[in-house]
C-alpha cells in the first residue's frame, strides 16, 4: 500500500509556462474549481492545457469564471452523457472580497487575469491565478537573453566541478 507521500509525488502539478512568457505577474490567488467527475480523472492523469486559458472577474455578483482551459475527456468513462465538454467555462471559488479585488485590477487597461498552475492541495484541485500585465517584444528578447546567459553560466560552472 502507497504512503501518503507516494501518491501525492505522482499527482500532477500542471504549468502554465506561456504565461510567465507573455505577461508580468504581479499579484497571485490560490483558489478552487468547480468541476465533475471526469474532468478530475483527466487532471489526474496530466491532460490538461492551461495556455489558452483566461479568468474573468465579476464584481457583482463577485464569481470568478475561467475560459479557455482545456481538459481532455475521459477515455475511460465511456461516451455520451458521462463525458464533459473539454473547454466548457468552469467557476472557480474564492472570497468575495478577494474577487472584488482582482475585479478592480483586471479593471486597469493592460492587466488580465491568468491561470498559472493546476494542481492537488490535500486531495482537491486548485488553480494559481496571477494578476498579468503584457509584456513587449523587446520585454520577451530580454527575458530570454537572460535565460540564455544563465544557462551558459550552469554549463560553466557543471564543467569546472
Amino acid at each position: 500500500m502507497a504512503s501518503g507521500k507516494d501518491k501525492k509525488s505522482m499527482e500532477p502539478e500542471i504549468v502554465n509556462r506561456r504565461a510567465t512568457h507573455e505577461y508580468f505577474i504581479s499579484d497571485k490567488l490560490e483558489v478552487g474549481i468547480v468541476l465533475v467527475g471526469t474532468e478530475v480523472k483527466s487532471i489526474r492523469a496530466g491532460k490538461v492545457s492551461l495556455a489558452e486559458g483566461y479568468v474573468k472577474a465579476d464584481a457583482n455578483p463577485p464569481k470568478l469564471l475561467l475560459h479557455g482551459l482545456h481538459i481532455d475527456e475521459y477515455t475511460a468513462a465511456g461516451g455520451g452523457a458521462l463525458q464533459h465538454r473539454p473547454t466548457r467555462t468552469r467557476v472557480l471559488l474564492a472570497h468575495a472580497r478577494e474577487i472584488r479585488k482582482l475585479h478592480d485590477k483586471a479593471q486597469i487597461k493592460g492587466f488580465t487575469l491568468v491561470p498559472l498552475k493546476m494542481y492537488f492541495k490535500n486531495g482537491r484541485v486548485k488553480v494559481l491565478i496571477g494578476v498579468g500585465q503584457g509584456k513587449k517584444s523587446f520585454d520577451k528578447r530580454d527575458d530570454l537573453k537572460q535565460k540564455s546567459a544563465q544557462r551558459d553560466i550552469q554549463r560553466a560552472m557543471s564543467r569546472r566541478l
